[in-house]
């Protein structure tokens, strides 16, 4: 499975970004939960949001809730991030991933595919 991230840059607090990662081949992730991770220079990856696989059970870290949205379209085999209310504090690479299951989970083990990132930056 390849997934492609993309939808980063540079935005000013308080603003938004939609992130969004395409998966190939698509036969492969419409069974499986998703998930995003973020990993800001000098700290360990986290979770940040999962969803399963047909996206009826979602759930965010706690830094995150209220700010972001999770989604997923299984037609288009595309993950997608809308981040709202951004803060300073959210600048990280953001990373895709895929799940061995079809059940939302945040452990980071519990995922079998990982996208190569894509940069966030929230500065005025």
């Amino acid at each position: 499975v390849q997934l492609q991230a993309s939808g980063g840059g540079l935005v000013q607090p308080g603003g938004s970004l939609r992130l969004s990662c395409v998966a190939s081949p698509r036969r492969t992730i419409s069974n499986n939960a998703l998930g995003w991770f973020r990993q800001a220079p000098g700290k360990e990856r986290e979770f940040v949001a999962t969803i399963s696989w047909r996206g009826g059970s979602t759930n965010y870290a706690d830094f995150v809730k209220g700010r972001f949205t999770i989604s997923r379209d299984n037609v288009q085999n595309t993950l997608y991030l809308q981040m709202d209310s951004l803060k300073p504090e959210d600048t990280a690479v953001y990373y895709c991933a895929v799940a061995r299951s079809s059940a939302a989970t945040s452990r980071g083990e519990n995922y079998a595919y990982w996208g190569q990132g894509t940069q966030v930056t929230v500065s005025s």
